[in-house]
């Protein structure tokens, strides 16, 4: 195999994983919405790194989120628990500030916003 096809590899299953992480992300949802993280637009960046280590940049719906501990937590652990992941990282950040016109249309369809 050359290296082009090596790196092709690499890349593909790195975008694979990037996938299932994000349909591990999914299936995390604020105990007071009816609709996953992602689709709320909690999720601000994720990226994979050699060796399959992943970090996660998200914020909350209000700094003052009753679910502040446990929403982070219960993404590090669905991500960490998929197969090919080797750490997990997981940054909360307040900037930018979030916004309801963060969601996907779906989310604000289910919300009434829509």
């Amino acid at each position: 195999m050359d290296n082009n096809t090596a790196q092709e590899n690499t890349e593909l299953s790195a975008e694979e994983l990037r996938e299932q992480v994000l349909e591990a992300i999914k299936t995390v949802y604020d105990p007071e919405i009816p609709v996953n993280i992602f689709d709320l637009g909690l999720i601000y960046e994720v990226n994979i790194y050699p060796v399959n280590n992943v970090y996660i940049q998200m914020t909350l719906t209000s700094p003052s989120c009753p679910s502040a501990q446990e929403i982070p937590s219960e993404v590090e652990s669905k991500v960490k628990a998929l197969a090919r992941v080797n750490e997990v990282a997981v940054e909360l950040t307040f900037d930018p500030p979030y916004h309801q016109d963060m969601m996907s249309e779906a989310a604000k369809l289910e919300l009434g916003f829509l």
